[in-house]
């Protein structure tokens, strides 16, 4: 099934603000959130969606190539989710809590629902620049990169407690990662959560640190990681592996890895936008009297015929050799250009010949009687 457009997901327009569309995640959220809809697949779904579209609409850099690109841009990138993906509504909360002020409670008893209000560590996003060449872009490609990242401490399974169990539940928060304060105002009793001081929110402490990891649950490490590229990327084309990159700490949500694509030139095409450009010179005989030529295109050489007299800069075009769109809308065309290559030095032999060629009718310059007759109908239509 087709994806629906972010805006329509939300029921905002493309010129929607940050704050409209803080707004109306808010309200697609409360009225799909799983607690209010108990075992309704339909509204977790929804629920899902609506984070989706939020995640990718309230980055700006997303929401720039989600413009430019549609959902195209922002999938395939690889197994790992792509563009706004979530592995579980529990990584929706972690993420998005705070827009319920900090969890999300107060609504009808959504707090202890999922994480019970307890703050979940996200890793840091990674960066990466990956080049490809022309028949990489055109096909699409799987890459494997080695990245230096924070990984999961094997140790204590990235807890950061000695034997992975080294904990006490938080006396502060009770657990709960949320220590809640009533004040009395005019209006009567008003109710405030906020994270717990002593845990960061986390609602267990630490007894007894890994040695490892020095209680942080994370180490620096290497990891292989395979990419499938879509075909039709371009320069500067952001793609995001989602969960590969830094590993929260102490048992925490993984962050993404952004794969950012750059062009190798190739020696003869030259790429604009989906088409390919390649410059054929040829010379004054050859386009002259005619020839057949091999051109090169992305899976090979192609042969192409160039009839007599064709004149220079004219454009012959190989349809569907240039790129295929990112968004599979069809594919570009390769654009053979034709140029003359006119010698800077003769020999005494040479300049003979063509000083003899020059004064006969075939090498007279200017419109032919044909092209003559046509630019006089043109001209009579405007006296």
């Amino acid at each position: 099934m087709a994806k629906r457009d972010y805006y329509d997901v939300l029921g905002v327009g493309k010129s929607a603000t940050a704050e409209e569309l803080k707004k109306a995640y808010r309200k697609k959220a409360l009225q799909y959130h799983p607690d209010k809809n108990p075992g309704d697949k339909e509204a977790e779904e929804k629920f899902k969606e609506a984070a989706e579209a939020y995640e990718v609409l309230s980055n700006e850099n997303k929401r720039a190539r989600y413009d430019q690109f549609g959902h195209a841009g922002m999938t395939g990138a690889a197994a790992g989710g792509g563009f706004g993906g979530f592995s579980d509504i529990e990584d929706i909360f972690s993420t998005f809590g705070d827009i319920f002020g900090g969890h999300f409670g107060g609504f009808g008893g959504f707090g202890n629902s999922r994480r019970g209000g307890r703050r979940v560590n996200r890793g840091s996003d990674l960066r990466v620049k990956v080049k490809l060449n022309l028949s990489e872009i055109a096909n699409g490609v799987e890459k494997k990169l080695k990245v230096k990242k924070y990984v999961s401490c094997n140790h204590c399974g990235g807890s950061g407690a000695q034997g992975g169990n080294a904990f006490s539940t938080c006396g502060t928060c009770r657990g709960t990662g949320q220590v809640t304060r009533i004040s009395n105002t005019i209006l009567g009793q008003m109710q405030t959560s906020s994270t717990c001081p002593t845990c960061q929110g986390e609602g267990k402490v630490i007894t007894n640190k890994c040695n490892h990891c020095a209680g942080e649950g994370v180490v620096r490490d290497e990891e292989i990681i395979s990419i499938k590229i879509p075909a039709g990327v371009g320069e500067g084309m952001q793609l995001n592996v989602s969960g590969k990159g830094n590993a929260g700490r102490r048992d925490g949500i993984n962050g993404d890895l952004l794969v950012i694509i750059t062009e190798e030139k190739h020696p003869e095409l030259i790429r604009d936008e989906n088409n390919l450009i390649y410059n054929l010179y040829l010379s004054f005989p050859e386009i002259a009297l005619g020839k057949t030529v091999e051109v090169p295109t992305i899976e090979g050489k192609v042969k192409v015929k160039i009839d007599a007299g064709t004149q220079p800069e004219k454009i012959l075009r190989l349809r569907g050799k240039g790129i295929p769109d990112v968004n599979r809308y069809g594919r570009g065309d390769l654009l053979v250009r034709i140029h003359v290559w006119v010698p800077k030095k003769l020999s005494t032999e040479e300049k003979k010949l063509l000083e003899k060629l020059q004064n006969t009718p075939g090498f007279q310059h200017g419109p032919s009687e044909s092209d003559k007759s046509f630019f006089e109908k043109m001209r009579n239509m405007f006296d």
